[in-house]
């Protein structure tokens, strides 16, 4: 391929050679999780940022939430209280009698529960609502049906929405009820309160009147019963006569006594019996351990005695012989022992059978009194039970003609009262103030509500994002340096949105001309600098990522720009010969390019185009049918070489690994490559799927850059580059 009319490198442009060594490829160990930092935990700052960055987010769900809060709260109706108090002291001539001058308090806890249960009652409701007219006011009945017959048809619902607004609560450590009523209407609420309380009163007025004037009854009915308590005595007198039963209470207390005595007497005695028989039993079958068992001493004695005997025998015969009268003499006097412990044996043996026999004796006779003293007490009980029935009987007519003459007494007594126990201490008055909605209350709960769940939301979404967010995290995933950080600047990276469609590509190319001192261009002079460090230097450059959209053709052109801004030849080279971004983005000519240099149809210098001082332009020329191979065949390894030797830095804009095949085969063919991130954008499993397939292809990696990073969001306040060969 001729190069002769390639632009010849001039003064102190010093051209570099290729590494000779080959690269192997490098198989990347797996990453998992979100990087943190170097001590493993999440500091403070980290929350903040997940806050700031989601910060529109949790004020949009907080001013949501506490707007349709405010909204339904000023939209409700303003419901009013009214509350009347009454006294209700203890009701003397009920709960204190002539026999109970003292009152209990379980006594007046009931009753002052019921006087609440009275004052929601039915009736009281009922009336309450006839008296003032109240279907209208609860919705219950169209307005057009408010007849007698339609309002008495919905007697049920109107009760019930009657007690539902209706509130009766005790005054904690008083006798004082409290009477509440709900209403829109605060007259009307204080109205109702008073209306039902003074019903109240009218019926526990009429309610002590009826008690006193049933009086007469009680008296007939007390007669009654006095004739019926004479009955049933002489019925009882009768039967004990006629039966000859006296005293039936303690004579069966006696018999039951007596079972109980005897039943324990034929436990202690079958206890025993079990004992001397065990006893017994031992003492027969353990003959050599019998005087262990029983404890006896003769028998010990007897046993040891003969022990020494035949232990002297033994010396004796075996040193004097069997014929020696001293041998004679120890055996005679051990057959002797012998005989007296068989008769001690014998001895103790008869007395552990007389002991045995002998209780086995008593608990047969335990046994005979306990069956004949329960024979005697079931026949007394059932003597007795036709005797108690006639006993309860009158003693059950006897306890009611005293409980019914107690009350005629109390009722004579409370005869002259005229007073009531129940005062009414406030009535009703019509409140000023609703008790709801509270409408600051709820909008204060919505705004803390709104936050929280904000907040919530935030740090989800955060959890849920599987993008790389720093440069550290891509680091960790790719194990290699971060060369340089590209800060988020919306007025460079989203400006352009806003511009025509014909204008945006030159918008990205003038970062470095226009705004030379900001803080993208400093980034991308600091990753110029990364990527020409004279100790190992990549003369031909390969820039990628992972997918589309990071920024990887904005990179490459801005790094080209700072590279030449050294007054250094450099070459940047379209690689991207299905879409041609570069052409594109600095508005030059596609029609010749590298898919033509590569196929032969143009030479070279005839497909380069120089844009500004030191920076030449090869784009990708016109979509080729055959991308791949023209990247793989040997006239793209020939051109690299020769570009090589031409220009100080060759730029390769590739597309995404994960897209096409076409990065990998020209990382085999550069000195470097470069790995573009997108914080916020670039999957961890894209970059590090993207890292493994370069790496396995035997790429020589100088690290990666992070793109479109949020400063505010994160802790770069100001970024240069990294030595990464001296990490």
């Amino acid at each position: 391929m001729p190069i002769s009319r390639l632009p010849e490198p001039t003064g102190d442009q010093l051209l570099y050679e290729r590494p000779a060594q080959a690269v192997e490829p490098f198989i990347l160990p797996p990453v998992q999780g979100r990087v943190m930092n170097h001590e493993g935990y999440v500091p403070l700052g980290a929350y903040w940022q997940v806050l700031w960055k989601h910060r529109w987010m949790i004020f949009l769900v907080t001013f949501v939430l506490t707007g349709i809060v405010a909204f339904i709260s000023y939209r409700m109706t303003s419901i009013y209280r009214a509350t009347a108090r009454i006294e209700i002291e203890p009701e003397t001539p009920q709960l204190q009698s002539t026999n109970d001058p003292y009152q209990r308090a379980d006594a007046d806890d009931a009753f002052l529960q019921t006087q609440i249960q009275v004052l929601r009652s039915d009736s009281l409701a009922w009336q309450t609502i006839q008296q003032l007219g109240l279907a209208k006011h609860f919705g219950v009945i169209p307005p057009e049906k408010l007849t007698n017959q339609e309002i008495e048809r919905e007697k049920a619902p109107l009760i019930a929405a009657f007690q539902k607004r209706l509130k009766v609560e005790l005054v904690p450590k008083t006798r004082m009820l409290s009477v509440s009523f709900e209403s829109p209407d605060p007259q009307l609420a204080a109205q109702i309160a008073t209306t039902l309380v003074n019903a109240y009163l009218d019926h526990n007025f009429k309610q002590k009147y009826e008690a006193i004037n049933r009086s007469g009854w009680m008296e007939q009915q007390l007669a009654e019963l006095k004739g019926q308590v004479e009955k049933s005595q002489q019925e009882m007198v009768a039967y004990e006569q006629e039966h000859q039963i006296a005293n039936t209470g303690d004579k069966q207390v006696v018999q039951e006594q007596m079972l109980a005595d005897l039943s324990r007497d034929l436990a202690a005695a079958q206890s025993e019996r079990i004992q001397k028989e065990s006893a017994y039993r031992q003492t027969v079958s353990n003959r050599s351990e019998m005087a262990t068992l029983v404890h006896d001493d003769l028998l010990q004695k007897l046993e040891e005695r003969i022990a020494e005997l035949k232990e002297q025998h033994t010396e004796a015969l075996a040193q004097y012989g069997p014929n020696f009268p001293k041998v004679t003499r120890l055996q005679s006097q051990v057959s002797e022992l012998q005989h007296q412990i068989e008769r001690e044996q014998s001895r103790i043996i008869d007395r552990a059978s007389s002991d045995f026999r002998t209780a086995a004796n008593r608990e047969k006779l335990a046994a005979t009194a306990v069956a004949s003293q329960k024979e005697e007490l079931g026949r007394v009980n059932q003597l007795l039970v036709q005797h108690n029935i006639l006993q309860r009987e009158f003693e059950s007519n006897q306890q009611l003609y005293q409980n019914l003459l107690q009350r005629l007494k109390d009722a004579s007594i409370s005869a002259g009262l005229r007073s009531t126990n129940i005062h009414l201490v406030d009535s009703a008055l019509p409140p000023n103030l609703p008790i709801r909605p509270t409408r600051l209350l709820n909008i204060a709960v919505a705004l803390w509500a709104g936050l929280f769940l904000g907040i919530l939301a935030a740090f989800a979404r955060d959890r849920l994002d599987s993008s790389i967010r720093t440069a550290e995290e891509a680091e960790a995933l790719t194990v290699t340096p971060a060369l340089a950080v590209i800060p988020l600047e919306r007025k460079s990276w989203f400006a352009m949105r806003a511009l025509p469609k014909k204008g945006r590509h030159w918008h990205l190319t003038r970062t470095l001309t226009e705004q030379p001192t900001s803080s993208l261009s400093e980034a991308f002079r600091a990753l110029g600098t990364a990527v020409s460090v004279p100790s190992q230097p990549a003369k031909t450059l390969l820039i990628t990522s992972a997918q589309n959209g990071e920024g990887k053709t904005v990179t490459a052109l801005n790094l080209a720009q700072a590279l030449a801004q050294r007054m250094s030849p450099v070459l940047i080279i379209d690689g991207d010969m299905r879409k041609g971004t570069v052409a594109r983005a600095l508005g030059i000519e596609n029609d010749k390019g590298l898919s033509t240099v590569l196929s032969g149809d143009h030479d070279f210098s005839e497909a380069i185009q120089k844009h500004g001082p030191n920076l030449w332009v090869l784009p990708s020329g016109p979509v080729p049918r055959n991308p791949v191979e023209l990247l793989a065949s040997q006239a793209m390894k020939n051109l690299l070489e020769h570009l090589g030797a031409n220009f100080r830095h060759v730029i390769i804009d590739s597309p995404p690994v994960l897209a096409v095949t076409d990065a990998t085969i020209l990382s085999s063919l550069a000195d470097g490559v470069l790995l573009v991130a997108a914080s916020g954008s670039t999957p961890r499993a894209g970059l590090v799927r993207a890292r493994r397939i370069l790496g396995n292809a035997g790429a020589r990696i100088l690290g990666v850059t992070m793109n479109k990073l949020n400063q505010r969001s994160h802790s770069y306040q100001s970024y240069g580059y990294s030595d990464f060969y001296n990490r």
